[in-house]
């Protein structure tokens, strides 16, 4: 596999890792699934292949998403945020997206939180 293109590499700003987070969006309903990280080489193969692909902090690897459970994440877009720490995969997920079994990671964790908008949350 090539490496990733140095103009993009350039684009990206890694952290100290070398590592830059990954938010993973469903394609059709826009619910944030899970949030992830990777190193060039992930980054690299998730355009390349269109298949998500991940560092993994505590293995110290490079993992698929789905390779193991069939869970797959066909990516339909990248893009990276404004000041380019950030980068934004919308997919088409097969199966749940957590580890856990929920449909997104972020699923029956909801913290409380005081509505501090002057309008009391109503969409205009």
């Amino acid at each position: 596999m090539t490496s990733l293109d140095p103009d993009l590499a350039a684009r990206v700003r890694w952290n100290d890792d070398g590592l830059v987070p990954a938010v993973v969006q469903d394609l059709d309903s826009r619910t944030v699934l899970m949030l992830a990280w990777q190193d060039a080489d992930a980054l690299q193969r998730t355009l390349a292949t269109g298949r998500a692909t991940y560092w993994s902090r505590s293995r110290q690897e490079s993992w698929v998403k789905g390779e193991t459970s069939g869970h797959v994440q066909w990516v339909h877009a990248a893009s990276l945020d404004c000041d380019g720490d950030t980068v934004l995969l919308t997919v088409r997920q097969v199966g749940p997206a957590c580890h856990t079994g929920t449909a997104t990671c972020f699923e029956g964790r909801e913290l409380p939180v005081t509505v501090s908008d002057p309008d009391g949350g109503r969409v205009r």
